[in-house]
This record gives structure tokens, sequence and C-alpha cells, in this order.
């Protein structure tokens, strides 16, 4: 099985995990939801000035462009994951705890991987199950701060972990396409909407050293994690690379322990090891049978190994990787897989367990 996916999933959970203790530096001096409209803003412009400039190089497209046909899912992503979801935290953050605050926000976590395997029906063992819940568990060991209450303000942002759930189950609508210009528009649009509100409510822009610090910040921690993250639903599916995004918390948590002097604590040795334990069953996952693949045409990048084995027509591009739209015949073969983009496909009993 590849482990390509994992590596990408894990190296978005890195940046998105590191950019929190940098914001938390930021924060002192930037108003909490300008900040958050900053981020966005800074990793849509940032990817805006990569996508234009491969079109200014004339570097040859790699990946699949959004096509009209995915704006309707690209539109819902938006105002799932980049509106609904900011401004349901920014309104429960003003009515609840820290605490419990902290403790809620795993639930984005759970809220994805609870609407892959429920609502889109990606395959789930005993084995993936518990390494979800352990990386999970350490996610909770590692935000509890003692005490907690519920309230008005955690539903709101229990309701905002849900809409950022949805996020990551649509955009794995749209992984096919290229993640740049996903994360790109995602970015755009979040961050002018988010800054507009932040305006309204009394928050005032940071000094341009500040705006700087931000901006490299939400490129590397938002745009660059997004664009990750997408290409591990590409080859993960939903669940997984949920699960692996997951780790995220910890990696912000250890460097907050190197960056920002706080101690090492046994809450953190102890998230340390559920979320090793956690990784680990997923890593050592081997899910192998006997498939079949439907007759499906769609356009992405790839390379002719032996799910893309097609003729080529005068105006395919040549060379490999390349995009190009195409058709897959049915086939029934065997061998090890994820959910990706072609193995999207229902179980038996018997093969769920595999």
């Amino acid at each position: 099985m590849t482990r390509t996916g994992i590596l990408l999933a894990l190296a978005s959970a890195v940046l998105f995990g590191a950019s929190t203790p940098f914001a938390k530096l930021l924060l002192g001096t930037v108003d909490p939801w300008m900040m958050a409209a900053l981020l966005y803003l800074a990793s849509g412009i940032g990817l805006a000035v990569v996508h234009g400039s491969r079109t200014l190089l004339r570097i040859p497209a790699a990946e699949a462009p959004l096509r009209r046909a995915d704006v309707p899912w690209m539109a819902l992503v938006i105002l799932s994951g980049g509106i609904g979801g900011p401004v349901l935290l920014m309104l429960g953050l003003s009515q609840t705890d820290a605490a419990s605050a902290s403790l809620l926000l795993n639930l984005e976590g759970l809220a994805t991987m609870g609407i892959a395997w429920l609502a889109f029906r990606e395959n789930v063992d005993r084995r993936l199950l518990i390494g979800a819940f352990a990386i999970l568990a350490g996610a909770v060991v590692l935000s509890w701060q003692g005490g907690a209450t519920l309230d008005a303000g955690a539903a709101l942002i229990a309701a905002a972990c849900l809409c950022w759930g949805i996020d990551n189950n649509l955009t794995r609508k749209l992984s096919s396409a290229d993640p740049v210009q996903i994360a790109m528009v995602k970015g755009l649009v979040a961050g002018v909407v988010n800054l507009i509100l932040a305006l309204i409510g009394g928050a005032a822009l940071p000094p341009p050293g500040v705006l700087a610090s931000a901006g490299i910040v939400g490129f590397l921690g938002y745009g660059v994690s997004i664009a990750l993250f997408v290409l591990a639903l590409r080859h993960l599916g939903t669940a997984r690379t949920g699960a692996y995004f997951s780790l995220a918390p910890f990696v912000g948590a250890a460097l907050a322990v190197v960056m920002l002097g706080e101690p090492l604590s046994g809450r953190l040795l102890l998230a340390g090891v559920l979320m090793g334990i956690g990784l680990w069953l997923h890593l050592s996952e081997r899910h192998d049978h006997l498939h079949t693949h439907d007759a499906m045409e769609h356009e992405h990048r790839h390379r002719h190994d032996e799910h893309h084995r097609h003729v080529h027509g005068p105006d395919d591009p040549p060379g490999e990787p390349h995009t190009h739209w195409h058709r897959h015949e049915p086939m029934t073969h065997r061998h090890a897989h994820y959910p990706d983009l072609h193995h999207r496909h229902g179980h038996d009993a018997g093969q769920a367990r595999g």
C-alpha cells in the first residue's frame, strides 16, 4: 500500500499544528477574529501567487483545474468550513470557558470520521476505530485543563466542529482537482468574509510587522496545509486523513514546550503515547481483498499504472504524470488499497475485516 497519502496527511497536520504556537505569539496584539481572517486571507493570497506564477512561467498544468460542475461543491465547502465554522466558533468562544472550548474542538476529528463512515460509507474495521479513538483520546487529554462546563457556547462550538467535519467530507468530492486552486479559492473567500465580519465587530488591522508574520503563518499553516490535506484525501479518503490530521494538537503542544517554554507535563506525555498507539494501528493497516472497479470517467493527475491503462488521443498531454479526461473500463483484481479515488466501493462483512 502506498504511503504517499499518509505522508501528505502527516505533513498537513504538522504545518497546521505548528501554526498554533506561532499564532499564539501574535494574539496579544491582534483580535482573535481578525487573526482568523488574516490567516485565511494570507493562505489564499500566497497560493494565488503560486498559482499565478505557474501560469506566468507557462509551466504545464499537472493537475486538473476546477470545472463548472465543481462550483456547487466548492461553494458548500466555503460556506461550511470557511464561513460557518469560524463564525460559530467565535460566537461560542464568547459564551464559554477555555477548558470547554479546548475539549469541544476535538469534535472536529470525530465529526469528520463519523460522517465519512456513516454517510459516505467509507470502509472501517475494528483496528481503524481503535486507532482513531486512541488519537482522539490523546487530543482530549492534551486539551483537558481541569473542569469544564456545558452551556449555549458549547453547543455553538460543537456546531462549528460539525461544519468543519462536513467541510472535510465535501472536500473529498473535489480532491481530484488542483489542490492549490481549491485551497486558494477557499482561503480568499473565507478570508475576505471573515475580515469584513471582524471589521464590523470593531477589530482593527495590526501593524505591518504583525501583518507580515501572520501572512507567513497563514500561508504555511493554512494554505499549504489545506493543499496537502486535499492531496491526502485523494489517496486515503476522508476518515483516515481526518484521523492523521487529529495529531495536529500534539504537534502544536510539543512546539509550545520548545518555543514558549511551557512545561513538559505528564499530560503531554500521556497524549503522545495514546496518539502513538493510534498512529501505529493506522500505519500497520492492511486492507486487501478481491474487488471490482465499475466503469467510470473523470479527470485527475495520474501515471499509467495498473488502474490507468487507457488510449490517448492526439490532444492528450505527453509525459507522466499528466492530466486529462479518461475512462476506466470495468476491472476485477486483488491488491492492498485505501479508499482513494478509485477504491470507493462497498464491502461485505468479511471484506470489511480484511
